[in-house]
């Protein structure tokens, strides 16, 4: 456990964009993650996608910490943990696919980042898909969407503005993981002119109007389209 002194040093660190410090910060506050996290057990989400959303309470929390708060890091990081968690939960349908492709498109980010550093180029569609046990056309569609970053320590167009410091396992099967299963669904289950809209409409916050000249189609017909796949979407939660 590292000390308030230590902490505080590599929060700064990381603020001022400090990658190793931000990934250090993460893996020695893992612990603490994980003892939230084991309050949300039982709730039908898998313990890894629990830790994920953690994770992601966890940067957060670096990324807005100061210490004129007058706490030490941890008791500010928990509610910042607890409330990921509990927006997730919260959530249903598109709002929830839209978490998680953007969640996707973070650890992206964060791979190409990776590859950048070692390859001093660019990672094909297929290698990043490779590398975090997800088919191709997931990465294509949640690059596309959630406007990944080009770098883990640019701003996404998310309000949370943060990026994954977690890559996948090598071994893992992706149909143990939630969010991979959601999103896979989802793209499948689509149709081209369905996968447009939700794109416009929750990732790019287009009007139902402005999709209905994108499309060419009546707003009434963007409305009852929506309608449909949020339906759609709600039936895979049910």
């Amino acid at each position: 456990m590292l000390d308030r002194e230590t902490t505080e040093n590599l929060i700064k660190a990381a603020q001022a964009g400090d990658g190793a410090a931000k990934t250090r910060l993460l893996q020695e506050n893992s612990p603490l993650i994980k003892c939230v996290v084991k309050r949300f057990r039982g709730r039908g989400v898998e313990y890894d996608d629990l830790y994920q959303l953690g994770s992601i309470g966890m940067l957060k929390a670096i990324e807005h910490f100061s210490p004129q708060y007058g706490v030490k890091f941890s008791t500010y990081a928990v509610p910042m943990i607890v409330g990921e968690i509990k927006r997730y939960l919260r959530d249903d349908g598109l709002i929830k696919v839209s978490r998680l492709i953007k969640a996707l498109a973070y650890k992206i980010a964060y791979f190409i980042d990776d590859y950048k550093s070692t390859h001093d180029k660019s990672p094909e569609i297929s290698e990043i898909a490779s590398a975090l046990g997800v088919e191709p056309q997931e990465v294509a569609f949640a690059m596309d969407a959630a406007k990944a970053p080009l770098s883990i320590y640019d701003k996404g167009e998310d309000d949370s503005g943060q990026s994954l410091m977690e890559k996948l396992s090598a071994g893992e099967d992706s149909d143990d993981k939630l969010d991979r299963i959601i999103i896979r669904d989802a793209i499948r289950g689509l149709s081209e002119r369905e996968r447009k809209l939700i794109i416009l409409r929750y990732y790019h916050d287009k009007t139902q109007s402005e999709i209905a000249r994108e499309l060419c189609v009546s707003q009434v017909q963007v409305s009852r389209l929506e309608t449909k796949i949020i339906d759609k979407m709600r039936s895979k939660f049910n």
